[in-house]
């Protein structure tokens, strides 16, 4: 998994505003497709930019994930599931089987599917129709917010969370932004919420593909 360390970032420094909050500036609105961890914010900007309410799941090893019918409306926020050698079917973050193993999992990378690039002029270019937005505050932040949460009664999961989970959770969906890069998917991050975007300048330590 990438970690906080491994990764080097830079500002974005072209953007435009979107509802009091900066966003990279080329994308068009209907563009951005906004994921991160649990308790990261993803809700909270979907709805101050005033994006589609309602979360969608993408399932990364299915093939044609890019046509899915919930990627039709964005804006709009969306929760992973990607695939780790010995499971048959993807994992995210709060399945139990990713709970009671994620410090040996491995993902395999070689079972997420990139959409294509454009095979012909008026053809689809899948790779450019989204952006997206990683949300990945630090760990601890997170958690803390997550503790609070956890005594609304609203959210089961944060009963059950601890430090080194949540530090996990973070690391999981900042491998798939850094594998997402790697395949020329158009990819920023936000490491505080509605902070600067970020891009991906480099990577230390990164997994074997």
């Amino acid at each position: 998994m990438i970690a906080v360390e491994d990764l080097i970032l830079a500002p974005i420094e072209e953007l435009q505003d979107i509802h009091g909050i900066q966003f990279p500036e080329e994308p068009k609105f209907r563009q951005f497709l906004i994921t991160g961890p649990p308790g990261s914010g993803k809700s909270t900007l979907v709805s101050k930019m005033r994006g589609w309410p309602y979360e969608g799941y993408v399932d990364l090893s299915m093939p044609n994930w890019w046509r899915m019918q919930a990627l039709t409306f964005r804006p709009r926020e969306i929760h992973l599931g990607a695939p780790f050698k010995g499971h048959d079917e993807a994992l995210t973050v709060l399945d139990d089987e990713w709970l009671s193993d994620y410090d040996t999992l491995k993902m395999d990378f070689n079972r997420i599917r990139i959409p294509p690039t454009k095979a012909w002029f008026f053809g689809t270019d899948w790779r450019t129709r989204f952006v997206f937005e990683f949300i990945l505050p630090s760990a601890d932040q997170i958690y803390k917010d997550r503790v609070q949460r956890a005594k609304t009664g609203l959210f089961p999961h944060d009963r059950l969370i601890t430090p080194e989970i949540v530090t996990r959770q973070v690391d999981f969906y900042r491998t798939i932004a850094w594998y997402f890069w790697t395949s020329g998917m158009h990819v920023y991050l936000r490491i505080e919420r509605e902070g600067t975007p970020m891009k991906i300048i480099e990577c230390n330590n990164a997994p074997s593909l």
